[in-house]
């Protein structure tokens, strides 16, 4: 539902556009020494081109030195057949020197595009809306996150020293065979050339249909992997490993299908620029053998003739397989430029202030909002929490109570209404210094796979080790942590399932405690203690609560029934506000989940 409401429209991002998005990386204004590593990346291509073209005139010279055919000019430079092919065998070496040159010359600035391209897209993926991260695929996510950054170096090296390297080659080479041979040799090696650029982008656009329908498979077979892996316990629970592995392999067998596809068609593609190859030398080479038996050409200058179309097969033959990975990279980078094409849709307004929360008062105003247009979850709620009060907020699942938790936050923008911090509405202020003046215990806290305090000072970076452990023992979970053997050293796990429910919850509360927000937000932060724990932590929570404004949303009314004011909503709309006694008193809905939530307290005990 919500996929429709972010998802844009346009077409995937064309090639050219993603050229020119991975242009400036090689141009920066801001970094000179980028520009300077590129210009001499590019005069150690130069130099490589122009030693490549003038190597065969070294090695036609020394066939002919051994011939004895036109030595004049060898003996002129003092070169006998040995010294010629030593300075070839230098021209070659020289050739690969200055490539390696240049390669290690740019080598950190293709480097630093993909460092910088990869936190850009990592930055954006956090600033895009919680609606966007509910509906997402992980692992299908991660994999286009992970082929676009990989193709960001080799589309630069492309961009910078593939096809107009190439041009220049051509060109060169196709100068020194119409002025040292004839026009025939350049119009037989002009057409093999048309014929071979002809035939591979022609086959490799249809290969890149082919190997778009491969990538698809790899993500879909990738984000399943991931889901399920996520979700271990819950394929425990229902026996269901033969499922998922039933699942995850009909994923394989798409890909099975497009790899085997992407495989026949490279056969067939090496093949037929093989057979256009082969067919443009084998011509050249009988016009050069033809001369030969004439007169009219040495043995030399067919070895020469030989040589350039050795060196025109090469680039050639590099040009298929980089055209390929060209177009492997321009549609793996374009799925990433889509995803980082996605707009945002909570965005601060242009020099946006930062809050400044001096009482903490906050003020819902006549709030509408529905996380979809057809379906409206908060109708018109007004409520006003005081600076420093207690609000508890109540109802039966659906009600909206968590909804108001995520518009404080700001993770969505209302509809109508507004909703205000000391009087600043939400939207006029930015997001960052809003998330600072909120601490948010949610009901099911996530951790990060690292150490217990790493997630505590999560809350708050710069605090110091003492104060980290007074905020765990704030929150009851100094004790359990001391008692392990690595204690605060101790790895939690991939979204902290080596802890229990409780003690997940306890590191959540020491966290928020540590960051110490002028606003509290408690989304039944307490629901996976026992009753033992949840009375110690209620303690501390209201400890922490003095002085703040506090938000509590609760499904256990006897953690609430001291707040300054409770408000029961049903349907989106508050049917009910008050203090506890006063609630009680009325008969009403509080009435009612107050005397039945009792009723099973009292049964279970």
């Amino acid at each position: 539902m919500a996929r429709a409401t972010i998802t844009t429209t346009k077409a995937p991002t064309s090639g050219w556009r993603t050229i020119k998005r991975v242009a400036p990386y090689l141009w920066p204004a801001e970094h000179p020494w980028v520009k300077n590593r590129v210009v001499l990346a590019m005069a150690m291509l130069l130099l490589s081109k122009l030693v490549s073209v003038g190597t065969p005139f070294l090695y036609k010279a020394a066939v002919d030195a051994l011939s004895g055919d036109a030595l004049d000019a060898a003996w002129m430079l003092g070169l006998g057949a040995v010294g010629l092919t030593v300075a070839y065998g230098g021209a070659r070496l020289m050739t690969n020197g200055f490539q390696q040159l240049r390669d290690a010359v740019f080598a950190r600035v293709g480097q630093r595009a993909l460092r910088q391209l990869a936190l850009e897209t990592f930055t954006h993926i956090h600033r895009l809306s919680m609606r966007y991260h509910i509906t997402r695929k992980t692992g299908g996510l991660s994999r286009i996150i992970e082929r676009g950054v990989k193709g960001v170096e080799f589309l630069l090296r492309f961009m910078l020293f593939s096809i107009g390297p190439l041009v220049l080659e051509l060109l060169m080479i196709a100068t020194v065979l119409f002025f040292v041979f004839d026009v025939w040799y350049l119009a037989a090696v002009v057409v093999t050339i048309a014929l071979y650029v002809w035939f591979t982008f022609k086959v490799t656009e249809w290969r890149v249909k082919i190997r778009k329908q491969m990538n698809d498979q790899d993500t879909d077979a990738n984000q399943k992997a991931i889901d399920s892996l996520l979700n271990f316990e819950t394929v425990k629970y229902f026996g269901a490993e033969r499922r998922e592995a039933i699942r995850y392999d009909s994923a394989m067998a798409g890909y099975e299908t497009a790899a085997l596809k992407t495989s026949y068609s490279l056969a067939f593609l090496n093949f037929g620029q093989a057979l256009l190859i082969t067919s443009g030398l084998v011509v050249v080479m009988v016009m050069a053998a033809i001369g030969v038996q004439n007169g009219d050409l040495t043995v030399g200058d067919f070895v020469m003739v030989n040589a350039y179309m050795v060196q025109i097969t090469m680039p050639l033959n590099f040009l298929g397989s980089v055209y390929r990975e060209i177009r492997q990279a321009l549609v793996d980078m374009g799925e990433m430029f889509d995803l980082l094409e996605q707009p945002a849709e909570v965005e601060d307004k242009p020099d946006a202030p930062e809050i400044k929360v001096t009482g903490g008062e906050v003020v819902l105003e006549d709030v509408f909002f529905g996380y979809d247009a057809a379906r409206p979850i908060l109708k018109g709620v007004s409520l006003s929490v005081g600076a420093g009060k207690t609000m508890a907020i109540v109802g039966p699942s659906g009600s909206g109570k968590s909804t108001i938790g995520r518009l404080l936050f700001r993770f969505y923008d209302v509809n109508g209404g507004a909703l205000r911090i000391d009087g600043q509405d939400l939207r006029d202020v930015t997001q960052e210094s809003l998330h600072n003046s909120i601490g948010v215990v949610p009901q099911d806290t996530v951790l990060f796979n690292d150490t217990i305090y790493y997630n505590i000072a999560y809350g708050r970076p710069e605090a110091s080790r003492s104060e980290i452990e007074e905020a765990a023992k704030a929150a009851k979970i100094h004790d359990f942590i001391v008692s392990l053997p690595d204690g605060y050293e101790t790895t939690v796990g991939e979204r902290g399932l080596k802890l229990s429910g409780g003690e997940k919850q306890r590191v959540g509360i020491a966290r928020t405690l540590l960051k110490n927000p002028p606003i509290l937000l408690l989304d039944e932060a307490t629901s996976a203690l026992d009753s033992e724990t949840e009375r110690d932590i209620q303690v501390s929570l209201k400890a922490m609560g003095k002085g703040r404004s506090v938000i509590t949303i609760a499904h256990r009314l006897s953690t609430i029934a001291d707040a300054d004011e409770i408000v029961v909503l049903e349907n989106g709309v508050i049917t009910e506000q008050g203090r506890h006694d006063d609630l009680l008193a009325l008969g009403g809905r509080y009435n009612s989940m107050w005397t039945r939530q009792a009723a099973e307290e009292q049964e279970a005990a």
